[in-house]
């Protein structure tokens, strides 16, 4: 079958256009420059950041070893940020947000504890730091000058302190080992919440027929939440772990490991459409999509095929709770778009400054705008969103985290394989990797652009640790074996 697949005309011609198409993406000289990190690394090792670290180092490590507390702190577990950073992610969708605040603040507590026992330890680079530190600077002067500066204070301190996790991430893994014991780690809680999700389909789950529109999907059936709440905020998480899910099974060594992975994927997979969010299938097909597109071009082929079977074999209900994205006669799309006009004009007035972040500003400031006396929580729109929480410098700030960072994952990508060292299954596994953290960001911000994907904190956290899971994987040839 694979002979015949391959000798096919059809197969022939996509393969010659691929090729070519590829060809002239390596050759272009706006895509070497995108590619090209030497220049922005050194001017970001130069920065003024650094600089200021470098001091701040310096008089802390003074400072533990004036008061012996690097003899004192010698093997404790306060001193090792990484089983911290390993806790707050396995544990963020499963703990009460309080819960999760706590173990990251012990984390980031730990991992100046290490800095300042280790004179050694350097600070890690990544090209999308500087820009993490002025985007959580800018939530809190936007918490600073909220309209409800006591309403914003909880919300701006979490996000704050959760955007800052991707650094604390990146500082905490210091090994490939450490590193891969995350993913896999991150991928079974992820298997351990879509499985609670599936339970709760099969005995049933309280409260969830008011997300769905009881006239146009009759008969769909419960919508599942799992541990997080909210059929969005489940969907939303899962976007986030299924490419990892995806790539351990790729890289799993032996049928056994292999066999648990698909199932951690397949239930994962199961419970994305038990949630019946749109935002999500559409975010978990696009983020396919490029990961075969990245992996090998050929499998696009086999994206193609299972397209097709599931348009044939899935229950009606489900191809026509899909097929009614965009369309206004759900009450559903017709709430967000009249929210979505709302904010627009509301923006006029508070694009500059924003409003502050958490629901009481946009509470405060919402009526005012809203049409039909339609009320809101939020934009229903991350992009928006972060636009009338802190105003234009704050989604510009994150169109630049996001640019960053998917500039320095392709550019690991996209590095030749090294001859001997590390292993070459060893880099494979790091593109495998890479590619993952690119479709993991990237379908969560396609479903972003239906929700406020950062309403619920917990999976805020996820978000930014995955950016921190991103960032090492581009740097993953370079760490210690163990």
């Amino acid at each position: 079958m694979h002979n015949i697949l391959r000798a096919s005309i059809v197969y022939r011609a996509l393969a010659a256009a691929g090729a070519w198409f590829g060809a002239q993406w390596r050759s272009s000289v706006i895509v070497n420059r995108f590619l090209s990190l030497g220049v922005v690394k050194r001017m970001s090792e130069g920065s003024v950041f650094e600089r200021i670290w470098q001091s701040f180092h310096r008089g802390l490590c003074a400072v533990f070893r004036k008061l012996r507390l690097d003899r004192l702190l010698s093997g404790s577990i306060f001193a090792k940020p990484y089983i911290w950073s390993f806790l707050a992610l396995i544990l963020a969708p499963i703990l009460p947000t309080m819960a999760v605040l706590a173990i990251s603040l012990i984390c980031i507590t730990t991992l100046i504890l290490a800095f300042g026992c280790d004179k050694e330890r350097r600070l890690v680079y990544s090209p999308v730091n500087k820009y993490i530190l002025l985007f959580a600077f800018i939530y809190i002067v936007a918490t600073l000058t909220s309209v409800t500066l006591s309403g914003s204070l909880l919300g701006g301190a979490l996000t704050t302190l959760f955007v800052l996790f991707t650094i604390v991430m990146q500082n905490s893994v210091t090994t490939r080992r450490q590193y891969d014991a995350l993913v896999y780690a991150f991928v079974i809680s992820g298997a351990v919440v879509a499985a609670y999700g599936i339970y709760q389909y099969v005995f049933g789950a309280s409260g969830a027929s008011a997300w769905l529109d009881s006239t146009m999907f009759a008969g769909s059936g419960v919508r599942v939440y799992s541990t997080l709440g909210n059929p969005n905020v489940l969907s939303e998480y899962l976007l986030l772990v299924i490419p990892f899910a995806g790539a351990c099974l790729i890289i799993a060594k032996g049928v056994i490991p292999k066999l648990f992975f698909a199932g951690c994927l397949g239930a994962m997979l199961l419970c994305m459409v038990l949630t019946f969010a749109r935002g999500g299938w559409l975010g978990l097909i696009i983020a396919a999509a490029i990961f075969l597109v990245m992996l090998d071009r050929r499998l696009i082929l086999v994206g193609v095929a299972m397209l097709i079977i599931l348009y044939f074999t899935l229950p009606d209900y489900i191809l026509k709770r899909f097929f009614s994205i965009g369309n206004i006669g759900d009450s559903s799309t017709s709430y967000r778009v009249s929210i979505w006009q709302a904010t627009l004009v509301m923006l006029r007035d508070h694009w500059f400054t924003g409003i502050g972040p958490g629901t009481a500003a946009f509470n405060r400031i919402y009526p005012l705008y809203s049409f039909n006396t339609v009320s809101a929580p939020h934009s229903h729109n991350l992009f928006l969103q972060i636009t009338v929480e802190t105003g234009i410098s704050g989604i510009i700030f994150f169109v630049l985290i996001l640019f960053n960072y998917i500039r320095n994952l392709c550019s690991a990508n996209a590095a030749k394989l090294p001859a001997a060292i590390p292993a070459p299954a060893s880099a494979k596994s790091s593109k495998i990797l890479q590619i993952a953290s690119i479709t993991s960001v990237l379908g969560f911000l396609v479903q972003s652009a239906t929700d406020h994907s950062f309403y619920n904190y917990r999976v805020t956290l996820v978000f930014w640790a995955v950016l921190g899971l991103g960032a090492i994987a581009a740097r993953r040839d370079e760490l210690a074996g163990s």
